[in-house]
């Protein structure tokens, strides 16, 4: 049972399975491997797999982005100034003010936008010529808390609440798309498995016929010498091996293409695995398979990836109607100011005047802003309406090509089954014809153009045997793939955190 965890931090997961096949060792040789184990292997090191799973890390990061959205706003200034102007050719002032200010602002998730404010000021001036009285000094100091509250713009929603629930919907879509992915690699390693299964077997009988042509030609030889046969029967015999012989080096490259295949979507060291040859040790077998149209449709309807993610975007779509429609109203605000205020001619007065309350101020009001036209926001909601009527469609064809895919796998399948039983029964009756033709042969009463041409047969028999059988676990793998039971039938739990 092999179980897939995705953290979103650390991006590590776990894997249990009964043996660890060590096919990414870097010696060279043959290296005998299981499906389970290529699956696993995949599961590690697939390229694409792991390029995915960085996916939902992301996600969360702009989840995480779009919260910050309600982070307050702190900030602070100090300010000194200083100023001289004349009155007349004998009178001139200076004046001197500090000024510190600090505040806190930011939003709420039910809209509302906040305000914390304070000041502390300082003036300080004198006259020069003329006379000696100096300017009174003075000190202020107020702090105060604004709130605003959207009534019909920006209540139902607005754009920080759009980007969050945008952001949450596309995890959930990541989460998908990882699980597409698993699938696709899953069901790609369990048919380059089986190829490589053909190809291998392929060469067993690649040289199985070039082993019948030699023989032939051997005894064909044989006969010629003793004047039995003409020499035509030699120079056939010896076509044929040549043929065959080619036959086995195009079987050998396909195998080594196979390899090629299998390795590339189980490792992410190719050069490790060059030199390494790929053994399958399981053979291929044809366990006969019982299937339910109805259910495959109901779990394809309720599991597919795709369809999933179809229908989070029809669900994105809807989000942002939502903002688009709210967006369609006038500005209608509800506010309010609180606040002391403090003056004295010294700092210590002025924040005394504060803490006893002495000059409280407030302020409450209602603001209406109505956009004369709205031209964008109504017609950014219709196009957001034509959106969603896009979705729904995109998910119903989604559907009607699920069913049509699940359809076609199933009878696919079938078929193939009953292709492996047939040609069974063609390699046997090859095999029984050529036997009784070279036993004819031996006697004379045949020609080793026939015995040649039922080589031929009994070699694209077996070949086609083993491709059946290769084709049928394909077809099965398809099926669950179109069906989303590729993990559950290979045991594959997939956890995101």
């Amino acid at each position: 049972r092999i179980v897939f965890l995705l953290l979103p931090l650390t991006l590590t997961f776990a894997v249990n399975a009964q043996t660890d096949s060590g096919v990414l060792a870097p010696e060279t040789g043959i290296r005998p491997i299981t499906l389970g184990e290529t699956i696993e292997q995949a599961l590690r090191h697939n390229f694409d797999v792991r390029i995915e799973r960085y996916n939902p890390w992301l996600a969360t990061y702009d989840f995480r982005i779009a919260r910050g959205g309600y982070d307050p706003l702190f900030s602070a200034s100090g300010e000194h100034s200083y100023s001289k102007s004349f009155t007349s050719l004998l009178t001139n002032s200076t004046s001197y003010s500090d000024q510190f200010r600090a505040g806190l602002t930011g939003s709420l998730p039910w809209g509302m936008t906040y305000g914390l404010q304070s000041a502390l000021m300082d003036n300080d001036g004198r006259r020069i010529a003329g006379t000696s009285t100096p300017f009174q000094n003075s000190s202020g100091s107020e702090a105060y808390v604004s709130l605003t509250q959207p009534l019909l713009k920006n209540f139902w929603t607005d754009s920080t609440r759009l980007s969050i629930s945008v952001a949450k919907n596309r995890i959930k879509f990541s989460e998908q798309a990882l699980q597409l992915q698993l699938m696709s690699t899953v069901t790609d390693v369990e048919k380059a498995y089986y190829d490589l299964i053909f190809a291998q077997e392929n060469v067993k009988v690649q040289e199985k016929a070039l082993q019948l042509a030699e023989q032939l030609f051997t005894e064909n030889k044989k006969r010629v010498e003793v004047g039995v046969l003409a020499p035509l029967d030699e120079k056939q015999a010896e076509s044929q091996v040549a043929a065959r012989r080619a036959d086995l080096l195009t079987a050998r490259q396909a195998l080594n293409t196979q390899q090629n295949v299998l390795k590339n979507l189980i490792t992410d060291d190719y050069a490790k695995l060059h030199d390494a040859t790929l053994q399958s040790s399981e053979p291929l077998t044809a366990i006969a398979q019982t299937f339910s149209l109805q259910n495959s449709w109901n779990k394809g309807l309720t599991q597919r990836p795709d369809l999933l993610r179809a229908k989070l975007d029809l669900e994105r779509a809807g989000i942002q109607l939502k903002y688009y429609k709210n967006q369609v109203f006038p500005q209608l605000d509800l506010f309010g100011t609180y606040g002391q205020a403090g003056s004295k001619s010294e700092f210590s007065g002025a924040l005394d005047d504060m803490r006893d309350r002495n000059q409280p101020f407030y302020s409450y009001g209602i603001q209406l802003s109505i956009p004369l036209g709205n031209v964008a926001a109504r017609n950014r909601y219709k196009q957001g309406k034509v959106t969603v009527q896009q979705a729904l469609l995109t998910i119903k064809k989604l559907e009607q090509d699920v069913m049509v895919q699940i359809d076609d796998a199933i009878k696919n399948a079938q078929v193939t089954f009953e292709r492996v039983d047939a040609t069974h029964q063609a390699s046997l009756y090859a095999a029984a014809a050529l036997d009784a033709e070279r036993k004819k042969l031996e006697n004379g009463k045949s020609t080793s153009f026939v015995v040649l041409q039922l080589q031929r047969d009994l070699t694209a028999a077996s070949s086609d045997e083993i491709r059946a059988l290769a084709d049928y676990n394909k077809a099965l793998a398809q099926v669950a793939f179109v069906e989303a039971t590729t993990l559950q039938r290979r045991k594959i739990d997939v956890t995101v955190k």
